[in-house]
């Protein structure tokens, strides 16, 4: 039977008494790890979020009440222990900081008993993630997501102690917002007060930080919640946290600096990452160019080649409708990979495939300096000598080369750069590679749609020196927008915004926004642009990830307390669920058969 606390009040946490204490009376309280009778005396592992320490009873010294106890004790029984300080009497544990010390228990309580635990809880847990996520609460206990999480919680602290030393304001912007369809699918809330109108909640706090701005709050940051409606990946949940902040009266090298001495500060304080600056920069155009796209990873080489000049006007087809259709042919080097089964290669290709590519052409270079390719004899002896000589072919190696439109030939040999890297053991990954990546487009031209959309966001100010082709030339605008990368993941990204009214409705134009439309979505904000609006522009941190490579975590849902699945479901909570149908008849919402399925689902 579960005990009280009867006023008993903890001392020290586990992690925390060290053979400095020695002889000191303490209490401490946690969870048991595990319980080992050994016939007179009885060892108890006890556990909480700083770590494991050893009790031992011995009825001597407890007596017989307390050492029945102990008997009982089982694995994540919640127990209270008053005990004696000690030197282990037995061999040191070196993998514990508390390995020299162990308390000897005169009392103790049962607060809590337990039922056995569906998985043991331990570090680098096999258990599989579905039923740790049902769990979470027991999974939460584990030694290596404790870390994660107490981690996080110091890479936040810090952010907020250099940010607020820095002059800025935290200040809260509105979780239910206005949907704005432009970008991501929104998540929606329906108003009971406004039947039929919706909330939306926010990607980012994009427009009321720039509110914020014209409002005269010059330096401002948020550790906000955002959220978006689309497909999960590893590094991507519905709700995530953001590291949001705007500044006035700035340009591009003044949000750099402040953000370079940002990340130096959180990676020293809270890991003990010594982070050199300044951090390199590549511009947009030479990361696609180079790594095939634009969060490079430059913890390796393994760079594309260009080679569109030198197999122009060769006999393979497959090169000359690139090129004639205004694409590329570019290529990768993995040296020493002569010798590759023609089944890993095959995979290489459904990899390329999966990607948007017709195929992928390769060429090997055996030992002995012959040629094994899939396109060779289409090719002449000086032009394909002076193909490997482009790619800086040696015997051994095996060159990969994909031709198609440049956004394709890049998708597919940026991801099978990423995965050779691998399979070649060329990621150290105890290395942090920062860097900024500069001048993005500021549009891309949208296939579905037949228009150009903004690359980040319409608020974004295009390069001085290219303001003059947002007529004749809009592709060819670069936007004064900048992302920060660690190991091929994007952390965050912001711009210097649009101020000036004549630049922002041309802006909207060229989005194919009529004024009607723009004011529509976003009057607002431009309505306050009216009242007098300071230069300014901002960034914003992904926390999620940015926890997730400094602890090199496989996934952003082992540094979230109460991560979703890839489904975007909630296996503790059973969330999303279906609700009361009076509810539902309040926010004026019916549901109808999907007649598609046949039953199955219902849909709003």
């Amino acid at each position: 039977m579960a005990e009280a606390m009867k006023g008993l009040k903890r001392t020290y946490r586990c992690g925390e008494i060290t053979l400095a204490k020695e002889g000191e009376t303490v209490t401490v309280m946690g969870w048991v790890q595990k319980q080992r009778n050994k016939g007179g005396v009885i060892f108890v592992d006890l556990r909480d979020r700083t770590g494991l320490l050893q009790l031992i009873f011995e009825e001597s010294d407890c007596g017989t009440e307390h050492f029945a106890k102990a008997e009982k004790m089982r694995s994540e029984f919640v127990i209270a222990a008053v005990g004696t300080v000690e030197k282990r009497a037995g061999a040191v544990n070196e993998n514990l900081a508390t390995g020299e010390i162990e308390i000897r228990v005169k009392e103790t309580r049962i607060l809590s008993e337990a039922e056995t635990p569906p998985f043991p809880i331990e570090a680098e847990s096999r258990t599989k993630e579905e039923l740790r996520l049902k769990y979470r609460y027991l999974d939460l206990r584990r030694p290596d997501l404790q870390r994660n999480l107490i981690l996080r919680s110091a890479i936040t602290a810090n952010i907020r102690k250099f940010l607020t030393e820095e002059g800025f304001l935290e200040i809260e912007t509105p979780i239910l917002g206005k949907s704005t369809p432009e970008g991501a699918r929104d998540y929606l809330v329906p108003s009971r007060v406004h039947p039929g109108n919706f909330y939306g909640l926010p990607q980012s706090p994009q427009l009321f930080k720039q509110l914020l701005m014209c409002s005269g709050y010059d330096r401002y940051f948020q550790i906000a919640k955002c959220f978006r409606d689309e497909d999960l990946r590893a590094d991507r949940q519905p709700e995530f946290t953001q590291v949001d902040m705007e500044l006035s009266f700035v340009e591009v090298e003044d949000v750099i600096d402040v953000n370079e001495r940002l990340v130096q500060f959180v990676c020293k304080e809270a890991v003990g990452l010594e982070v050199t600056l300044p951090l390199p920069r590549i511009k947009w155009i030479d990361a696609m160019n180079r790594f095939g796209t634009d969060k490079p990873d430059t913890r390796f080489g393994m760079e594309l080649t260009d080679v569109s000049k030198i197999v122009k006007g060769c006999g393979f087809g497959v090169f000359t409708s690139a090129l004639e259709s205004g694409g590329s042919v570019r290529g990768l080097n993995a040296k020493g990979q002569g010798n590759m089964p023609r089944k890993k290669i095959d995979a290489l290709v459904d990899m390329a495939k999966g990607y948007g590519a017709k195929g992928l052409a390769y060429l090997s270079i055996g030992e002995d300096g012959s040629y094994k390719s899939s396109f060779a004899k289409f090719m002449e002896e000086g032009q394909l000598k002076a193909l490997v000589d482009a790619m800086e072919g040696e015997a051994g190696d095996l060159l990969l080369f994909a031709a198609d439109k440049n956004a394709i030939v890049w998708s597919v040999l940026g991801a099978l750069r990423l995965e050779l890297g691998k399979q070649m053991g060329l990621v150290d990954e105890n290395q942090f590679h920062f860097l900024w990546v500069t001048e993005f487009p500021l549009l891309e031209w949208n296939e579905e749609e037949n228009r150009f959309v903004a690359m980040h966001h319409p608020f974004t100010m295009p390069m001085d020196e290219d303001l003059a082709y947002l007529d004749s030339d809009p592709g060819r605008v670069r936007a004064k927008a900048y992302d920060i990368v660690l190991n091929g993941v994007e952390l965050g990204g912001g711009s210097v915004r649009i101020f000036q009214n004549e630049i922002q409705e041309k802006m909207f134009e060229v989005l194919g926004f009529s004024k009607e439309d723009a004011y529509n979505r976003f009057g607002f904000l431009l309505n306050a642009f009216k009242y007098g609006v300071p230069p300014h522009a901002g960034l914003a941190y992904g926390l999620d990830r940015l926890v997730m490579l400094l602890v090199h975590a496989d996934s952003i849902r082992d540094v979230m307390a109460f991560p979703k699945m890839k489904d975007a479901s909630c296996l503790l909570t059973n969330a999303p669920d279906v609700v009361d149908k009076a509810q539902l008849t309040e926010l004026g919402i019916a549901l109808v058969e999907d007649k598609e399925e046949a039953g199955a689902e219902r849909k709003i």
